[in-house]
C-alpha cells in the first residue's frame, strides 16, 4: 500500500509517498480501508522532528484522524468488516499512521462514522473534537461560567465553542477580527482584546502559552493548555493543566452523535490526494487554514 511517510525530518518536501507492506491487525484490533484522513499541526512536528523517529527507524508516518470502512478484524475487536467508522489513532512518532491507505487500530477506539457526513467531512472529527471535549473536562466548568477559547476560529476551538455553549457555558471566543462572523455561527461571543481577569477561565486553543493567557484568568479560576507538559506554574490561585488527549472510541460515538444532532461542525478547508501529500503540508505551513486539510487515497 502506499502511505505518506518521512524518512529524515524537514520541511514539507521531506514528506514521501512510500510503498510499504499492508498492516495486520491482531487480537482486539480492526483494519480501516482509509477514505480520508486529516492533516492537523501535529502533523507538521512530527515533519520537523520534534517527536523524534518512530521506532525501528525505517520511516515515521502521519495522521491521526481516519474515516473509512473496516475491512479486517481481529480477534475479539467487536466490529465487523463493512461498518463505516471513525477512528483516533494515537501517537506523534509511529511507523505508520492514518495517511496511508490503510491503518490498524485498537477496536475500543473506533466510532460508528455520523450518518449525516462523508467522510472527508467525518475524518476531521477525531482529534480535534475528543482534544477540545478532553480539554474542557480539565476546566470543570458548571452551567454559567465565562470561559474565554482563544483560536475560536480553528478546528479544535471551534468544537471547544459547540461544546462548551452547549454544556451552559457562557463562551467568548478570540479570533482574529476576519472571523468574527465564524465565531459568533459557532455560539460565542466574539473578542480581540479580552479583559485582563475576566473569565472563569481560558482554554488556550491558539497556543498562546500561559504568560499571556493567564492574565485573563480570574483569580482562583482554571486554565488548560492543549500541548502536552506545557501548563505553566500556577498564579493568583488559578489551576491549571495541560491536555494529553487519548483515544476513546465511545466518547468518539457520542460526538459523532452530535455531527448528527447538527450540535457540532465539520469544516474542510481543502482536500488532497495522497500522493500530493507534501503539497497538503506546504498548505497547512503557511497558517491561516479554517477548517482542516484532508487527505484522500
Amino acid at each position: 500500500m502506499r502511505a505518506a511517510v518521512v524518512t529524515e525530518f524537514g520541511g514539507p518536501e521531506a514528506v514521501t509517498i512510500a510503498d510499504v507492506a499492508v498492516p495486520e491487525p491482531g487480537a482486539g484490533q480492526v483494519r480501516i480501508k482509509v477514505a480520508a484522513a486529516a492533516l492537523n499541526p501535529v502533523d507538521g512536528g512530527t515533519r520537523g522532528g520534534a517527536f523524534g523517529a518512530a521506532p525501528g527507524g525505517a520511516h515515521t508516518g502521519f495522521g491521526w484522524d481516519v474515516a473509512g470502512t473496516v475491512d479486517a478484524v481481529g480477534a475479539g475487536a467487536g466490529w465487523a468488516a463493512g461498518d463505516a467508522v471513525v477512528a483516533l489513532v494515537h501517537g506523534p512518532a509511529k511507523p505508520l499512521g492514518t495517511h496511508a491507505e490503510y491503518v490498524v487500530v485498537d477496536g475500543d477506539a473506533v466510532a460508528a462514522a455520523p450518518t449525516t457526513a462523508d467522510p472527508v467531512h467525518a475524518a476531521t472529527l477525531p482529534l480535534n473534537a475528543l482534544s477540545a471535549d478532553q480539554a474542557l473536562g480539565l476546566l470543570e466548568l458548571p452551567p454559567g461560567a465565562s470561559l474565554l477559547v482563544t483560536g475560536a476560529a480553528g478546528a479544535l476551538g471551534g468544537y471547544a465553542v459547540q461544546l462548551a455553549a452547549r454544556r451552559g457555558v457562557t463562551v467568548t471566543g478570540l479570533a482574529r477580527p476576519a472571523d468574527e462572523d465564524l465565531v459568533r455561527s459557532l455560539g460565542a461571543e466574539f473578542t480581540t482584546a479580552p479583559a485582563d481577569g475576566g473569565y472563569d477561565a481560558v482554554l488556550d486553543a491558539a497556543v498562546l502559552g500561559g504568560e499571556t493567557a493567564l492574565r485573563w484568568t480570574r483569580d482562583g479560576g482554571t486554565y488548560a493548555a492543549v500541548i502536552p507538559y506545557t501548563a505553566p506554574d500556577p498564579v493568583r490561585g488559578i489551576r491549571t493543566a495541560a491536555l494529553e488527549v487519548r483515544a476513546d472510541g465511545a466518547r468518539l460515538a457520542e460526538l459523532a452523535r452530535l455531527v448528527d444532532d447538527g450540535a457540532l461542525t465539520l469544516r474542510v478547508a481543502a482536500t488532497y490526494d495522497l500522493a500530493d501529500a507534501a503539497k497538503a503540508h506546504a498548505r497547512l505551513a503557511e497558517g491561516g487554514v479554517r477548517g482542516r486539510l484532508v487527505l484522500v487515497p
